[in-house]
């Protein structure tokens, strides 16, 4: 791994970070294949994120979206909901847009095209230094978006919402739980490993018992750690 440190991307607190073990081998050539990869869909979530943020704070565009089917831009829901509102032409022209990116530039390995060079200079620097924080922070923001696109389409897709109000889940199974003792604030009831997403109650029972349990022997192991420190130890 040692043959990448040096690459973009490579920050505290992790380091070069590849859990998957995807540079195991050391090939730099399938690196910058995964690196152009990682570029390019980073910088389409970036979009895609501020194309759900922004609507919402600024408003949409007056005026029609299509003339002839009488279809407004604010006629077009956030998130989405938009997939099926967008006309045919209109899928036309974003998909010929993508395929002009695409063949455009040679991107062949090696090209600056392939090192996400395509020629359209906003943000950068004639300093080095300033010029690789810049690309360094390019390859961060990239990553969050990527996450947080995820993030907005899952809880899309289960709410209905582009914002995700959870309120209007009304089929999820964890509901079932959300008045049993350790649900709070801010998380409510939290179960990323979907333990309880089967509803089922007496498996909920049999494991929140164990969690008392173990709640209170840990709850013993700290104190014993601390209060000798503190209170010191029994004479004799």
């Amino acid at each position: 791994l040692r043959a990448f440190e040096s690459e973009l991307g490579v920050q505290a607190p992790v380091g070069f970070w590849d859990p998957a073990g995807f540079t195991a081998d050391g090939n730099a050539e399938r690196f910058a294949r995964r690196r152009q990869t990682e570029l390019k869909h980073g910088r389409i979530a970036m979009l895609a994120t501020m194309g759900y943020i922004t609507p919402e704070i600024t408003g949409k565009f007056p005026g029609f979206l299509s003339p002839s089917m009488n279809l407004r831009f604010e006629d077009v829901p956030n998130g989405l909901a938009a997939l099926s509102k967008v006309p045919s032409a209109g899928w036309m022209q974003i998909l010929s847009y993508m395929a002009f990116c695409e063949i455009s530039q040679d991107q062949t390995a090696g090209t600056p095209a392939a090192a996400g060079d395509f020629g359209w200079k906003v943000l950068t620097s004639a300093d080095p230094a300033e010029k690789t924080k810049k690309l360094s922070a390019e390859i961060a923001n990239g990553r969050l978006a990527m996450m947080a696109i995820i993030g907005m389409f899952f809880q899309d897709g289960l709410t209905g919402s582009a914002w995700g109000d959870w309120a209007l889940y009304t089929d999820s199974p964890l509901r079932a739980f959300e008045s049993e003792l350790g649900v709070q604030a801010p998380v409510g009831f939290w179960d990323p490993a979907g333990f309880t997403a089967d509803g089922n109650a007496e498996r909920f029972a049999r494991r929140r018992q164990t969690e008392l349990k173990h709640g209170r022997i840990a709850m013993l192991a700290t104190m014993g750690y601390i209060t000798p420190e503190i209170t010191g130890k029994f004479p004799g």
